[in-house]
């Protein structure tokens, strides 16, 4: 990979982390909606084992991250992890100085979701994961050659409904809709054709 190859897919993976931290920040988190299967296994170990959420959060990314050294290769567990730590500011940062303009939590379920969709599938179109069991999914989608959204939708839901026994089905109700609002998004996204040309400005020199 070029110099100029790399560059250019770690901008996309910053602007994919970026909008995926705002879903979660603005829309998602505010109103206690799980954005993925990772944070409902960081809710199960906090509520079954009382580890605290930070830690929790980062033991499950950490633990798929080493899945993603040994099935992805190194420069996509780099991307996933420039993708997790730019996401985590971002949650942080969006959280504190952005409110959601919408007062209903549904509105801010459908922006939230398709947001935070937009922003996985330029992860998975980079051949990075979003942290957590997104890297599960993307192992599934190289190696069985499916869309990732299929595989991230039903690991999702089922750790979804693990943590609708453990702990309120409200809650993942509402994450249920944002995941398959979210997969939806990805699935639609990801197979969007990538331009084969890119414009680029070409400077002709005259001679005098």
């Amino acid at each position: 990979m070029t110099f100029r190859a790399l560059v250019r897919k770690y901008f996309l993976v910053s602007v994919g982390a970026v909008m995926q931290g705002f879903a979660m920040g603005v829309f998602l988190f505010p109103n206690f909606i799980p954005s993925g299967g990772g944070a409902g296994l960081t809710v199960l170990l906090n509520y079954w084992l009382d580890i605290p959420i930070s830690i929790a959060l980062w033991l499950v990314n950490s633990s798929m991250l080493l899945f993603a050294v040994h099935y992805l290769g190194g420069m996509s567990a780099l991307g996933t992890l420039l993708g997790i730590t730019i996401t985590s500011i971002s949650v942080n940062i969006f959280n504190v100085y952005v409110e959601s303009p919408f007062s209903n939590v549904w509105m801010d379920l459908f922006f939230g979701s398709l947001f935070f969709g937009t922003g996985v599938s330029i992860l998975l179109r980079q051949g990075v994961s979003n942290g957590g069991v997104g890297v599960i999914a993307l192992i599934i989608a190289k190696y069985r050659r499916v869309n990732p959204s299929k595989p991230l939708f039903w690991i999702n839901g089922f750790i979804f409904l693990i943590t609708a026994y453990a702990i309120a089905w409200e809650i993942v109700v509402q994450a249920l809709i944002c995941q398959w609002m979210s997969t939806r998004t990805i699935g639609w996204l990801y197979t969007v054709p990538r331009p084969k040309n890119i414009l680029t400005f070409d400077f002709i020199w005259r001679k005098k």
